[in-house]
């Protein structure tokens, strides 16, 4: 009995141990699949837009739809377009990259120009009347004169005899108070008469002195400046008209400044400025843009532009030459790059994008407005992708750039009629036709253009691919891409079933 017992105990030990080798056996081979260690050692270089967009992320993230971007391995990353370098070459080229990021594209436009007079501080003095110089109080150009100093005295037989006129009848009308209205009327005539005449002569602005035995009128300064001219000499005779004095207030002046023909729609009234002259390197003199003049010079290709700048030390001189900075650009914030991101051809820019590390690819861009340091990119590169700012000669002559942009040139200079036109085949449910003409669609995975299945909305070629077909129905279709990142809809159809097929 106890033999027996042994005997059973032991083919039951032996059944448990067979077991368990088998299923050891069983777990081992599963685990050394070929290529699974591998495949779960490997790690994403960097993540790619699933529609197919210009725009990586060393990230995981979704696009506006939701869609996860997919991740690209190692050797998955070469292709036609893109390059790679050791990563010791890398660090000994000295490459160094920016993210594209979104700035206020401001610059300065640098242009040349000259200090003038304010033309509406500029004041002449022209007697209305003929008379001669008897003394001058201001006698040297150049000199300062301030609001009301008196510049010089004339005498005038025509001027006296109109002053001794007004005055008689002022004097006859306040005799003839008591007298008959057409007796006060006449004199009242006379005595406007006389003010009138005084009047057009500008009276006003000099001032008589009849205390002398020979009555003079003193000519005063209409305003503070400087006496820019002179031509008032002691004893000369003038006639009605002739320019004595030129007087200018320098407190303020303006300068214009040469814009080039290309620039100048970027300037705007009101624009503010910073003026240097070589009298003063040391200092600035703030300004502002007043008026840009409507003409163009042919010979130089320049407009005008008018910079008004407060003078009130009169550090600045009229005819001196400025050098002018005008502060240009979009206020809105733009796409930007580094303009040493860019390679320029002649014929396209093109930057290169790195991927990830050692892992580059050439993007032909459109640039738009540009700063100091700073260009604006149209299309071609997205918001956060690293454009390489330094080093990109240095790349091109150390990896394959120059094949790498030769496979992106075809596609580019070929017409639209010329272009290969691809269609994709996908299955999925027709959910709604929408009112602006769409289809919402919910479709399965696309594995041709590696669309993970999902609800999407088309536009299609023409309406009358959906009729007669019902939301909810199960469709085939094919799409295209119109455009970058637009798909349209060129063929649907309702799936039939076997059943429909059969009968």
């Amino acid at each position: 009995m106890n033999n027996a017992v042994k005997t059973i105990l032991g083919v039951v030990l032996l059944l448990a141990v067979a077991a368990g080798g088998y299923w050891y056996g069983q777990t081992s081979a599963e685990s050394r699949v070929p290529g699974t260690e591998a495949q779960a050692e490997r790690k994403p270089l960097y993540y790619r837009n699933p529609m197919g967009l210009p725009d990586t992320s060393p990230v995981p993230k979704k696009d506006s739809m939701g869609m996860d971007y997919v991740p690209v391995y190692e050797g998955e990353a070469e292709s036609g377009s893109q390059l790679s370098i050791s990563v010791d070459k890398v660090q000994k080229l000295g490459v160094k990259s920016e993210a594209a990021a979104l700035r206020e594209l401001k610059r300065t436009l640098r242009v040349t120009g000259r200090i003038e007079i304010d033309e509406r501080r500029l004041h002449t003095i022209a007697p209305r009347f003929e008379g001669w110089v008897e003394h001058l109080y201001v006698n040297t150009t150049g000199q300062a004169v301030s609001k009301g100093q008196a510049l010089f005295d004339v005498y005038s037989p025509e001027l006296v005899s109109a002053q001794r006129e007004h005055a008689l009848a002022i004097q006859g009308l306040a005799a003839l108070k008591d007298a008959d209205d057409d007796a006060k009327q006449s004199m009242q005539q006379l005595a406007d008469a006389s003010a009138a005449r005084l009047k057009n002569w500008n009276m006003a602005a000099v001032h008589a002195d009849t205390g002398d035995s020979r009555p003079r009128v003193t000519f005063r300064a209409p305003a503070s400046g400087i006496v820019l001219e002179k031509k008032a000499v002691q004893g000369m005779r003038f006639m009605p008209g002739e320019m004595l004095y030129q007087i200018a207030d320098l407190s303020s002046v303006w300068v214009i400044a040469e814009v080039p023909e290309q620039d100048i729609g970027q300037v705007e009234p009101g624009t503010r400025t910073q003026v240097t002259v070589d009298a003063w390197p040391e200092r600035s003199f703030d300004g502002k843009v007043a008026f840009i003049y409507p003409t163009l010079n042919s010979a130089t290709r320049t407009v005008q532009v008018r910079i008004e700048i407060a003078n009130p030390k009169a550090l600045l001189k009229p005819a001196m030459f400025a050098n002018a900075q005008i502060a240009v650009g979009k206020a809105d914030k733009v796409l930007t790059v580094p303009t040493s991101a860019v390679i320029d051809s002649g014929t396209r820019q093109v930057v290169l994008v790195r991927l990830a590390e050692g892992h580059f690819e050439p993007r032909t861009v459109t640039l738009g407005s540009r700063s100091n340091d700073y260009v604006e990119v149209l299309s071609g590169i997205a918001e956060r992708e690293q454009a390489v700012t330094s080093a990109n000669f240095l790349i091109d002559s150390e990896s394959n750039l120059k094949a790498a942009l030769g496979g992106m040139a075809s596609a580019p200079a070929k017409a639209p009629t010329e272009q290969k036109i691809v269609g994709h085949q996908a299955q999925g449910v027709l959910d709604a036709i929408n009112n602006d003409g769409t289809v919402s669609i919910t479709h399965e995975p696309i594995p041709a253009l590696k669309w993970p299945g999902m609800t999407m909305d088309f536009a299609l070629t023409n309406s009358s691919l959906v009729a007669g077909i019902k939301p909810g129905s199960a469709i085939t279709f094919e799409i295209l891409e119109r455009s970058e990142g637009e798909w349209l809809i060129t063929k649907l159809q309702a799936e039939t079933s076997h059943a429909e097929h059969n009968h």
